[in-house]
């Protein structure tokens, strides 16, 4: 069993530790193994705390053998994305400013996770204050993509994408603001998942009514995507939002009908979004596989005319909101695209914010009226394949100059700007063996309903279990 445990998925791990054929101690010595063999390579975990997840397996151990009632993710070991705070254990969020912080306290979801059973065992590499869709810093360096190592990995789930590529571990947690579950999910060929505002609370002492960065989950499967979310949703009485979804709900069947289904598929978001020919090609005749499942694709989109606007502004302030202070203390060593956003947070007037606030309530007019006519949209999760991971990010896109870090991202940052759930799944690889990941969208708190249409495409697909083969001899990367 120990040679094929890093290839189940969280729910088989899971059951398998409870009907004691596996021990948590065996599984953490297969995880920390596996760190061992592959981490030199793709430079994914970059905090590790062995004696503290030997002691916890240890414990969750003596808990199966006393008889007790066991939780959901009893023993599993995971790293923890390093932008999420865990007590005791220090939290970096990739920046020489805090290289030697160690929260007191666990983020929420870290937390939920724990309770739920979860072996901590360390950190996952991020870009600087997750600031871009492409994993490196000047602290740790860069992590690279397990499919070809000189390759980006994604972000700013990157280190997390990487870690559940390599069968390191089953599933882990992450976090989306521009993509940063999508993106790394496309480039690393694994399943992310962005829900719907406050279903994962995520409470703040800065704003606690911020709706665009969101907490949530990466795997190999979506029954692992709604396992974490099983564990992690709910409300909590510091987010005054919404009640959003019953953890109960993530608990149902994944299984769903397709006949009937309406998709809305865009090639360019009705915006002239550039992509990669080959991306596209490659994603429309993967379309076909819902209309064998009885689904309806046609060419349609919402109305994203606006939802640049939106996004840019708004991710603006929550920058100026929670890295303003910061970098008035140490700005010195924080990088120069984090002064950036910053900046133009602080530079926003008051016209602006009105600006935005009318342009959002535009948006979801028009995506209220794509939604009375259709059940799912479809579109590219990247705008790239995975790029030179020397590169600070692409330099164009399809031959379109990038002017920004955020441009070659639009394909997710839109559809952040709208609020709804999405999910990237896998979907093939390129004609030189690159992942590609479709992304799929649905209405507000139809959350479970959009695992269930990426379940169905997974199960007829399968193109997670295509695993990666990561060579023992470690590359030179670089660092921000």
């Amino acid at each position: 069993m120990s040679d094929t445990i890093g290839e189940l998925s969280a729910v088989e791990l899971s059951a398998a530790i409870r009907g004691k054929k596996i021990s948590a101690r065996e599984a953490l010595a297969d995880h920390l193994d596996r760190i061992a063999e592959v981490n030199p390579v793709i430079n994914a975990v970059v905090t590790l705390d062995a004696d503290g997840a030997q002691a916890l397996a240890h414990r969750a151990d003596q808990l199966t053998a006393s008889g007790a009632d066991l939780p959901p993710l009893h023993g599993l070991p995971m790293t923890h994305k390093d932008t999420n705070n865990t007590a005791g254990m220090r939290t970096t969020q990739g920046s020489l400013a805090l290289r030697d912080f160690v929260p007191d306290a666990d983020d929420l979801i870290i937390a939920r996770l724990k309770a739920a059973g979860v072996v901590s065992t360390g950190k996952t590499n991020v870009p600087e204050f997750g600031a871009g869709s492409h994993t490196f810093n000047a602290l740790f360096g860069t992590t690279t993509n397990p499919y070809a190592p000189t390759l980006s990995a994604g972000g700013s789930s990157g280190g997390v994408a990487a870690v559940v590529a390599s069968r390191i571990q089953s599933i882990g947690d992450g976090s989306d603001m521009g993509g940063s579950l999508r993106i790394p999910a496309s480039f690393c060929n694994v399943v992310g998942f962005r829900p719907s505002t406050a279903v994962i609370p995520m409470p703040s002492d800065v704003n606690a009514f911020a709706w665009l960065g969101r907490t949530g989950p990466m795997a190999r499967s979506v029954e692992d995507i709604a396992l974490f979310m099983s564990v992690t949703a709910g409300k909590d009485p510091r987010v005054p939002h919404p009640e959003g979804l019953d953890p109960e709900v993530f608990r149902s069947s994944t299984e769903t009908d397709m006949r009937g289904v309406r998709i809305g598929w865009s090639r360019d978001f009705g915006i002239g979004v550039p992509v990669e020919p080959e991306i596209v090609e490659h994603l429309e005749r993967q379309l076909s596989v819902f209309e064998e499942l009885g689904a309806i694709v046609e060419e349609a989109t919402p109305d994203f005319s606006e939802a640049d606007l939106v996004f840019g502004n708004t991710r603006a302030m929550d920058f100026a909101a929670g890295l303003g202070p910061l970098l008035a203390r140490a700005g010195d060593v924080i990088k120069p695209e984090v002064h950036w956003n910053v900046e133009k947070g602080f530079a926003l007037t008051a016209r602006d914010l009105i600006e935005t606030a009318a342009a959002r309530t535009r948006l979801e007019r028009g995506i209220q009226d794509f939604f009375g006519r259709y059940d799912l949209f479809a579109s590219p999760c990247a705008q790239v394949l995975p790029f030179d991971a020397a590169l600070r990010y692409p330099l164009d896109v399809a031959g379109v100059p990038s002017e920004t870090y955020l441009d070659w991202m639009r394909s997710a940052c839109l559809l952040s700007a709208t609020g709804l759930p999405v999910l990237s799944v896998p979907a093939g690889f390129s004609s030189s063996g690159l992942p590609i990941g479709l992304q799929l969208a649905s209405n507000h708190y139809t959350d479970m309903q959009l695992l269930r249409y990426g379940h169905a495409f997974e199960q007829r697909t399968r193109y997670a279990a295509v695993a990666p083969v990561v060579k023992a001899e470690p590359v030179t990367t670089a660092s921000a």
